[in-house]
């Protein structure tokens, strides 16, 4: 296939949107955004050097690793690049333009999709149009086709031109869906000395050419799975051998939805998925829920979090059963700087593609950006998380999402100009 340097915005995206890849699967993506940055002068860092490999959560096993790099490398992924990132996915992009007194700034996109099936009918849009997902039970529902296209054309933006001078950490961040790449991105010393961090999202319910300068304060959030281990028997003729799984998880799942809001802020918690693959006139042995947990502070969080692992304890106890949970995801919180809020609202109010710019808003949602956005700034640095709007009719995580292809050029303009802007001022400094 031809280098995506070859492409334009849209017929990036639509190629990303063809062959999503969900989290930690991510090779082809990573491979191609990789080939693209080192033609452009970038230096690399891929896989195990993008990332803490032990701090990765809700990673596949082995066997799905293995045949997501076999599916990249069939549809056009460069297997030097394959090579290097082995069997995990993730990019650091960097390259300084310019002096020695110039600011440091990450940009940080997603890449991954989420593990749905996308719609097949000729009302929506990708099929019509020959861009629907090519790939069984994944589809981008989310926009990162778009917020990795972004970031391409950032890096593409800044060649030949004399605006910026600083260095540039482009931060390819796999499986957000989930809250799963985002910790063990941020703990690497990549974020060391950022003295500015810009995160951004496509649509949100914003129509082309609305800009969120800063959301805040998304959830907290924490997924778990929970295995229920019992003994099976015969449920006519002996019962009483024995210990249902089923019946301890369904008493969890009817007693986490009974958690006591709290007093200090918003809380969530929704069970997403109940398994126990097991007879009618069988004791069910195994039982699994997949669950999550939000909050509107860290700390609700934590508070949702304790009850939830309480009361699955508790109701293992009450059937005699074995319990096992894991944590498969998990963000934070954060306020976006208001020096950094100003700068991007000043400059997205200075392109003629945008016509209306919102200072702050509030997320409502999740986002593992989180762990970046807290890591810049504990050390001192400055962060914000860009919202721009691209009429998505349809909503996010559906079947039918789609969004407004012109917003990828007006993401591009929004990000280049507020580098312009960080650089300018920076030099008022010296």
């Amino acid at each position: 296939m031809a280098a995506i340097n070859e492409f334009s915005l849209a017929e990036l995206r639509r190629d990303l949107h063809k062959y999503p890849e969900a989290g930690w699967k991510e090779f082809r993506t990573t491979a191609l955004v990789a080939e693209a940055l080192d033609t452009l002068g970038y230096t690399l860092y891929l896989g195990a050097d993008a990332v803490d490999v032990d701090k990765r959560l809700g990673v596949p096993d082995d066997d799905e690793i293995h045949r997501a790099r076999a599916r990249a490398l069939d549809k056009g992924a460069p297997e030097t690049y394959l090579d290097q990132m082995g069997p995990v996915t993730g990019l650091i992009a960097e390259k300084t333009f310019g002096d020695e007194h110039a600011p440091v700034v990450g940009i940080r996109v997603d890449m991954d999709a989420l593990e749905m099936t996308e719609a097949s009918d000729s009302d929506h849009r990708p099929e019509r149009e020959g861009f629907a997902s090519r790939h069984p039970h994944e589809m981008h529902a989310c926009g990162h086709d778009g917020h990795t296209t972004i970031g391409v054309g950032i890096a593409r933006a800044l060649e030949g031109t004399d605006t910026f001078t600083g260095t540039i950490k482009l931060f390819f961040q796999p499986a957000e869906e989930g809250g799963r790449g985002g910790l063990p991105m941020s703990t690497t010393a990549h974020l060391n000395g950022v003295d500015y961090l810009i995160a951004l999202h496509l649509g949100l319910d914003n129509e082309t050419g609305k800009i969120i300068a800063g959301y805040d304060r998304p959830l907290s959030n924490a997924k778990i799975d929970v295995m229920f281990r019992g003994e099976s028997a015969h449920a006519g003729k002996a019962p009483n051998e024995g210990r249902n799984a089923l019946q301890a998880a369904t008493t969890a799942i009817q007693n986490l939805y009974a958690i006591p809001r709290h007093e200090e802020g918003a809380t969530r918690i929704n069970v997403g998925q109940v398994r126990s693959p097991n007879a009618q006139n069988v004791i069910s042995d195994r039982a699994e829920i997949r669950l999550e947990v939000r909050g509107e502070t860290a700390n609700l969080n934590e508070y949702m979090l304790g009850s939830a692992n309480r009361v699955i304890e508790h109701a293992a106890g009450m059937y005699d059963v074995e319990y096992e949970t894991a944590l498969y995801g998990k963000t934070t919180t954060f306020e976006a700087d208001d020096e950094l809020v100003t700068m991007v609202a000043e400059g997205a109010q200075s392109l003629d593609s945008v016509n209306t710019t919102v200072k702050r808003a509030q997320i409502g949602a999740s986002e593992d950006a989180s762990y970046l956005i807290k890591r810049v700034q504990e050390e001192g640095g400055q962060a914000t998380y860009i919202g721009i709007g691209a009429s998505n009719v349809s909503g996010h995580h559906t079947s039918r999402f789609d969004i407004d292809e012109d917003a990828l050029e007006i993401g591009v303009n929004v990000v280049v100009t507020t580098l312009e802007r960080l650089s300018t001022a920076q030099k008022t400094t010296f």
